[in-house]
């Protein structure tokens, strides 16, 4: 064997190993984050692993009440209407900042810098500098620093931000507690960060070589040669992404990604483009609906809506579609819905009779459709399944056991749920039996880890069986 075959196959043994402790373990359906309305950031230096076995230098804002450095920077979930104070120090060999877009920022301390007041560089807390605000408007946003920033993003001195929305009027649809600007066109069960960015190995080895050669010196660093070879979502390479959130090995890269969610459940994707690309972040399963950029939702009015893709509404102006493209500096909000509409077969199988009906849609002549509006198609109430695909069964007749090859996530069965027979040494991946949906981006040579398949900005989505709990 050689050594690429056997690079593959370690990764994809790692990938398996990864996918089954989550499924052990239990999901992540909220963002982890910082929450309250002082922060205090030291910028420094640091390592993370690639999962090709680089140790890479990183510069990364760090939280002072633990003092890992990290990457991306901590994620902070405030409040609309709370006022945000954050100081930051700096440990780097040149100056620092703090820039948030889309928030009127008032700094004090530290030096003039090209954008706002920036920490001299080695400065070790003589001369912090206090970032003040008030968000005003709730959504989605990032900050990165405003100092050098060619060289300091690509390092890792970036974040994101969330405000939760003060008010949640969310009578017309009882079925939600949160939403992410306050009313049913935002609503949603579960919610994901997904931020995209991007690495130049040579970049942060030369910074490496600068410091350990001039600690006290800012690194003379061409960043126009610039070509990057590993993508991150969250701060991680796939298959790395998939790990549990705060894992011990990964210290520098506590953020996972690992969307999932239940059929007919509204999952909210926060997308960030941190780095100096754009990237085309595609979602397979369904398409989803853009609602919001840049923290102000796509409206022509105030409450203007209409129907979304698959569940709820939606904003008038939102967009559906299947791949969104993360503009550096930009951020985008999703609501994506799986729930199996137009398969043509039954998802739950045919063999338990169980039964399609949904209180809210009458359907005397057991068809499928509103009797009132026979083009309105109803949906189970409990398992959200299509109804007009109720006892369908599968259109295709499977070979012979022997004649098939099977993914290490198949449990064995086509329906959501279900299990059936494997060979012995196959399955045991998908411990709940659901459908995996690979996430990822579109650009080809961003699912690499240094020009090795499989990686880079590459997860999975993963439709649940109803009553499996995303916590």
């Amino acid at each position: 064997m050689n050594a690429f075959a056997r690079y593959i196959r370690g990764r994809v043994t790692v990938l398996a190993a990864l996918l089954l402790l989550v499924s052990a373990s239990g999901a992540w359906a909220q963002i982890d984050g910082l929450t309250g309305t002082f922060f205090n950031f030291t910028a420094k230096s640091g390592h993370i692993i690639t999962p090709d076995a680089a140790s890479m230098m990183i510069w990364g804002y760090a939280d002072d009440s633990t003092g890992q450095v990290q990457i991306p920077g901590p994620t902070l979930i405030v409040n609309q209407g709370d006022t945000i104070t954050i100081t930051l120090n700096n440990t780097l060999p040149e100056p620092v900042s703090i820039v948030f877009p889309g928030q009127q920022v008032t700094a004090s301390g530290g030096a003039p810098g090209l954008l706002t007041q920036q920490v001299p560089g080695n400065d070790n807390g003589a001369n912090p500098v206090t970032y003040t605000f008030t968000v005003n408007e709730p959504g989605t946003y990032t900050y990165f620093s405003g100092s050098h920033s060619d060289l300091q993003v690509e390092m890792g001195l970036y974040g994101a931000l969330i405000v939760r929305p003060a008010v949640q009027d969310l009578a017309a649809c009882s079925q939600y507690t949160q939403s992410a600007y306050g009313d049913c066109r935002s609503a949603y069960d579960y919610e994901f960060l997904i931020l995209q960015s991007e690495m130049d190995m040579d970049i942060h080895q030369q910074v490496e070589l600068s410091m350990i050669a001039h600690p006290t010196l800012p690194p003379a660093i061409d960043t126009a040669a610039y070509h990057p070879t590993i993508w991150f979502l969250n701060g991680r390479p796939g298959p790395d992404v998939l790990a549990e959130a705060g894992a011990a090995w990964l210290p520098a890269q506590p953020y996972n990604c690992l969307p999932r969610g239940n059929p007919g459940k509204r999952v909210l994707a926060r997308m960030i483009g941190a780095g100096r690309d754009s990237h085309p972040f595609h979602t397979h399963g369904n398409n989803f609906d853009l609602i919001a950029r840049d923290g102000r939702l796509l409206e022509s009015a105030p409450g203007a809506s209409k129907a979304a893709t698959e569940v709820g509404v939606v904003p008038d102006l939102a967009v559906s579609d299947y791949t969104q493209t993360t503009s550096p500096g930009a951020t985008f909000d999703t609501i994506y819905t799986w729930t199996g509409q137009d398969l043509g077969f039954d998802i739950y199988g045919t063999a338990d009779a169980h039964t399609c009906s949904d209180p809210a849609c009458p359907d005397a002549n057991n068809d499928g459709f509103n009797d009132g509006d026979p083009t309105i198609a109803c949906w189970d109430a409990d398992t959200y399944e299509y109804c007009p695909d109720h006892g369908k069964p599968l259109p295709v007749v499977l070979p012979d056991i022997k004649d098939l090859a099977f993914g290490m996530f198949y449990s064995g069965s086509a329906f959501l749920g279900g299990t059936g027979v494997l060979p012995p040494g196959e399955g045991g991946f998908n411990l709940n039996n659901g459908y995996f949906h690979i996430w990822h981006s579109h650009n080809e040579r961003e699912l690499t880890n240094n020009d090795i398949f499989p990686g880079g900005m590459m997860t999975f989505f993963i439709v649940e069986p109803p009553g499996i709990e995303i916590q």
